[in-house]
């Protein structure tokens, strides 16, 4: 059995898009008075309630606390934030970051849309039309074009103020595995140099009108190869169980993981890492959680995202329920997406830090920790493992 310190498990749960106040450097990001939290807590006008992540201490990290969520007196966990040192606010950056592998040069982004000639190559490979080619909501997306591509069997390109191209097709017109065909062709033209864009995105998507259209769970990410080891990439060559929930495979090229679950939705995702907490293993669960971002983030739905970490935190009772003397949680999170805020584009913020253990003796801050690597950081020194460059280890503090 692989060494540990003092954990044999460790779980790493990411509420994709649940920031916690903007980041130091939020002005280069047009993102000033972001708050994910704060903002969600307001709508709820003090009725949001989130008894698990409260006890935990998530208004401890902050100096106001969430509407609704006061501080606890004593809180169960070790709580902080920590802050972005990646040159972007997507969700591969902030997820790279954690494993200690920060995006530090900036990502092709395309304000005008995709160059003709990889729209051009991308059309010819697939045999089929390309319309949009722009900046645009997901969910606008297919309400304005959806019928279209459904009675010509077009090709719906867009992208975001991220390092994105999502292609959208009706299932009805293209089949899922087409979609993923022709994205796994769009990632080859997008790995630079002249290019280099983070994620390429199928969402494919149902119903018989623009009306009733809705994006499926069998969306998939096509991302860019890690350019270097990460933490997961370090476990899984020193023999430990590592285990992706979620898009977290996705984030990472399907690179490092001993076995993944494919998420149907946030609760799915909760099933699966209830499923994971009933094996026995050494090593590390990440999962990530996303319908946050996706269904109530980006289309600025403050009352519909509340109700997601409510359901959340029903989840996580359980979950502290389940957890072994020598398991321990960190809940964090990837970037903001604040519903309260302008545009729908990711919002450049700090992100909350839970760590928790029932073998804890005490609980306190672990303050605003400089990048996200510490997390991945701290997993490694649990296992007796060296991080890279980047990233101090917070395991000492943890006691």
């Amino acid at each position: 059995m692989a060494d540990y310190k003092k954990y044999q498990r460790i779980f790493g749960i990411v509420l994709d898009s649940v920031g916690t106040g903007a980041a130091a450097d939020a002005v280069n990001y047009g993102d000033v008075g972001a708050d994910t939290l704060g903002h969600v807590g307001a709508a709820y006008q003090g009725k949001l309630s989130l008894p698990n992540l409260g006890r935990l201490g998530i208004s401890n990290l902050r100096e106001k606390a969430i509407l609704g969520v006061p501080k606890a007196e004593r809180p169960l966990a070790y709580y902080g934030k920590m802050a972005e040192i990646s040159a972007g606010k997507d969700s591969m950056d902030g997820h790279w970051e954690m494993m200690g592998l920060p995006v530090q040069q900036p990502l092709s982004t395309f304000p005008t849309g995709f160059p003709q000639s990889i729209i051009n190559k991308i059309a010819e490979f697939a045999g089929r039309d390309v319309i949009v080619n722009k900046p645009y909501s997901g969910t606008k997306v297919i309400h304005d074009y959806g019928e279209r591509q459904l009675d010509t069997g077009e090709l719906i390109i867009y992208t975001s103020g991220d390092s994105v191209m999502q292609i959208a097709a009706h299932e009805d017109v293209i089949s899922v595995g087409e979609l993923y065909r022709i994205c796994q062709f769009a990632r080859t033209l997008l790995n630079g140099p002249e290019y280099t864009v983070g994620r390429v995105i199928a969402r494919p998507y149902i119903g018989p009108d623009k009306d009733h259209f809705t994006r499926t769970a069998n969306r998939r990410d096509f991302s860019l190869e890690p350019t270097s080891l990460t933490a997961i990439d370090r476990m899984h060559q020193a023999g430990l169980t590592t285990i992706a929930v979620g898009k977290t495979n996705d984030i990472f090229s399907g690179r490092g993981f001993t076995r993944t679950y494919h998420n149907e939705s946030n609760m799915d995702g909760m099933n699966h890492v209830d499923e994971v907490m009933n094996q026995d293993f050494t090593g590390f669960c990440f999962t990530n959680l996303v319908d946050f971002d996706t269904m109530y983030g980006h289309r600025r739905d403050p009352k519909g995202f509340g109700q997601a970490l409510m359901d959340f935190d029903r989840c996580l009772g359980l979950v502290l329920d389940n957890l072994r003397t020598d398991d321990l949680l960190i809940i964090t999170a990837d970037h903001g997406n604040d519903p309260g805020f302008q545009g729908t584009d990711h919002t450049r913020e700090n992100v909350p830090l839970l760590a928790y253990s029932p073998a804890m003796q005490a609980s306190g801050s672990l303050g605003t920790r400089p990048t996200f690597a510490d997390l991945g950081a701290t997993v490694l020194d649990n296992f007796s493992l060296t991080s890279g460059k980047y990233g101090t280890s917070f395991l000492d503090c943890l006691i």
